[in-house]
């Protein structure tokens, strides 16, 4: 008798899963240069941001057209003025840095199958799961303003002297670093580099990933110090009433997302089945371009309000700064 031998067979190579709505589990190749590229991208939006022009230049004038009135200088008197001031101001802050950084990383995000209305339709759910985030971590923090808010340092108006740090100051740094380096910690878990965070609870919970994104947007109030909103904490800290604090923060962080929200759909609109099809061809794009995404906004958010605040108060020698961003 002969025996046939029948040739091995191959082992399966295992499909790469997605283990959260930031990790696709297709984990490009070159990921220590996409790292350095993503590092690199926010150092240079650190070096040519202009917190002046957007804060004065758009934001003043936007709220000043919206109100009829000097934002700035008008008292803000009674709970219907407040409560309009502050939606009117979270718009006029639309385009600070924070929130350009936050809208970036979500927008690789954006719906990229189905039809033109699909797509349009799609951002809907996750926008929709990240502002129940948002508006939890702003009401809060909008109630306690309304409790405690005198004491608080954002309440404080006085003058950061060279050399030293305000309160308020400590308060953005801290507050901001944090939140740059839990997003540079996302890139890197859309990259394969560290374990992805929402692994375990993404798996009973998928829209978890975002309800924790607005949650970053939301806790943009703790440290901001965009003029306008410190107006409105003020008021809301002198009101003593936390309902007002609550309605009024949370109308704020409405505010500051409305413009961001309505371009992030007209992405998802504009992206065509040209766009689908390349994703499709190769997943580890998405991650790529996801990654690098966190990862920019993450180092611009910590280098801007870590770093280059330090220098501007005079406490580390130098920062890089475009001559039109001092």
């Amino acid at each position: 008798m002969t025996q046939t031998h029948r040739p091995p067979r191959r082992a399966r190579t295992p499909v790469p899963t997605g283990t959260s709505a930031f990790v696709n589990g297709h984990f490009p190749r070159r990921r220590a240069l996409l790292v350095l590229l993503g590092v690199l991208g926010g150092f240079l939006l650190t070096v040519v941001w202009s917190a002046e022009f957007v804060d004065q230049t758009i934001g003043d004038n936007v709220a000043n057209t919206l109100l009829g009135h000097d934002a700035k200088e008008t008292p803000i008197q009674g709970i219907a003025a407040g409560v309009l001031f502050a939606f009117v101001s979270g718009i006029a802050g639309t385009f600070t840095a924070c929130n350009i950084a936050a809208f970036g990383a979500l927008a690789p995000l954006s719906g990229t199958t189905g039809s033109r209305f699909g797509r349009l339709v799609q951002p809907l759910k996750p926008l929709g799961w990240m502002s129940v985030g948002m508006v939890a971590v702003s009401a809060t923090y909008g109630a306690v303003v309304g409790l405690v808010g005198t004491s608080m340092p954002q309440f404080s108006t006085a003058p950061t002297e060279p050399g030293s740090l305000s309160s308020r100051s400590v308060q953005s740094m801290v507050v901001f670093g944090v939140i740059g380096l839990v997003m540079i910690y996302l890139g890197l878990a859309s990259l394969g580099v560290v374990p992805d965070p929402f692994a375990r609870i993404a798996r009973r919970h998928p829209n978890a990933p975002m309800v924790f994104m607005g949650a970053l947007i939301g806790g943009f109030l703790i440290g901001r110090p965009f003029p306008l909103f410190r107006a409105m904490f003020r008021d809301a800290a002198e009101s003593g009433n936390p309902l007002y604090g609550a309605a009024a923060f949370t109308l704020q962080s409405v505010g500051n997302i409305v413009i961001m929200a309505a371009l992030f759909l007209l992405l998802a609109w504009l992206a065509g089945t040209r766009l689908q099809r390349w994703f499709a061809a190769r997943p580890s794009r998405l991650a790529a371009l996801t990654a690098v995404a966190f990862i920019v906004a993450g180092a611009f958010t910590f280098l801007y309000w870590d770093v280059r605040l330090l220098a501007r108060r005079e406490i580390i020698p130098w920062y890089p700064v475009a001559p039109w961003a001092g």
